[in-house]
C-alpha cells in the first residue's frame, strides 16, 4: 500500500461529513463509538475500501460502507458518493420522529399538574424514549 493510500479513519469521517471537526471524529473513536465488526478502533486505524462502520453520534446511528476514500472535505453532495448508508430505514425513521414529539407545556394559570397528570405525561414520554431490542 503506498503512502498516498493510507487514511485514517478520524479523517475520513471529517471529510465524508460524519463529524463536523476531525478532533471530534478523534474523540468518538477514542470513546467507542466508532466500531468495525463489533470492535472499538483507534483513531489511526487506516480505512479500506468494503469495510463497514457503525457510528454513533448523540442519539444518532449510522451503519456506512466505505466506497471511496476522500481525504479532503468537500461539498455535501459528493461527500454523499464516498460512503454507503446501510443504516436501517426502521432506525433512521425513530430518529426523526423524535422531533416530531407532542409539545408536553402546560397552559399558563393552570397550577401544579395532579396524579393523574403526572403520570399521563410519564406514560407518553416513556413511550417515546423506549428502544425497541427487547
Amino acid at each position: 500500500m503506498a503512502e498516498a493510500e493510507k487514511l485514517r479513519i478520524d479523517k475520513y469521517l471529517w471529510a465524508i461529513r460524519l463529524f463536523k471537526t476531525r478532533s471530534l471524529a478523534t474523540d468518538a473513536c477514542k470513546a467507542g463509538r466508532v466500531k468495525l465488526k463489533g470492535q472499538n478502533i483507534k483513531p489511526s486505524a487506516i480505512v479500506k475500501i468494503g469495510d463497514v462502520y457503525q457510528v454513533s453520534k448523540g442519539i444518532e446511528k449510522k451503519i456506512i460502507e466505505v466506497v471511496d476514500f476522500s481525504y479532503n472535505r468537500t461539498d455535501s453532495p459528493t461527500a454523499l458518493t464516498k460512503y454507503k448508508d446501510l443504516t436501517p430505514v426502521e432506525d433512521t425513521h425513530a430518529f426523526k420522529s423524535m422531533f416530531h414529539s407532542p409539545n408536553l407545556k402546560r397552559d399558563r394559570g393552570t397550577g401544579r399538574p395532579t396524579k393523574k397528570d403526572r403520570r399521563e405525561t410519564d406514560d407518553l414520554i416513556g413511550g417515546l424514549f423506549q428502544d425497541d431490542e427487547d
